[in-house]
């Protein structure tokens, strides 16, 4: 974990709120990846570290703006519920293969759009026109595979913290760090 008070002010970093996964959750990803994800040809398995669940992605923002941010997921997250998702479906768009979760009780749509609202009252999101999709993407790719494989052996998940990501772009694909996390429920 970084410190906010690590980055400087004028500085600009590629910022997303998420959930991440707890530890158990991610291994058992991590061995189904291994396990059904890796016959797709010019794919890369998103890496254990990278394994979370997005609420907003706020793209590159300068570094002054975190605080206000953090400010925004502990309101947030003081008045959330705990949330339970659960592994309902693969899915592969034009580039990412993910994992789509439901959601128990609308529990982290509800504290996904409470991020966003805070946020865009903030200035620095816009929330996208089509509703939330819980989800973990697990494969990128040039070329969608076209793979069906069975869903992972997962309990159901449920995350105890939001996090403020920063994503660094290397030549190896982008690492995230957490910034900051902060406890559902206050």
């Amino acid at each position: 974990m970084t410190s906010p008070d690590s980055v400087e002010g004028h500085e600009r970093l590629r910022l997303f709120a998420a959930l991440p996964l707890p530890g158990d959750t991610v291994g058992r990803l991590v061995a189904w990846q291994e396990r059904d994800l890796t016959t797709a040809r010019d794919a890369r398995l998103v890496p254990p570290g990278n394994l979370h669940v997005t609420l907003a992605f706020l793209g590159t923002r300068p570094a002054s703006d975190v605080d206000g941010i953090l400010a925004v997921l502990r309101e947030a997250a003081s008045t959330a519920e705990r949330c339970v998702l659960t592994a309902s479906r693969y899915r592969e768009t034009r580039s990412v293969a993910m994992l789509v979760l439901d959601d128990e009780g609308e529990r982290a749509t509800r504290l996904a759009e409470g991020v966003g609202e805070g946020l865009e009252r903030l200035g620095v999101y816009e929330r996208e026109g089509r509703r939330w999709l819980p989800h973990v993407t697990v494969l990128r790719f040039r070329r969608a595979p076209r793979l069906r494989p069975p869903l992972p052996d997962l309990e159901p998940i449920s995350p105890s913290e939001v996090a403020l990501y920063h994503s660094v772009l290397r030549p190896s694909g982008a690492q995230y760090e957490i910034l900051q996390s902060v406890p559902l429920g206050g």
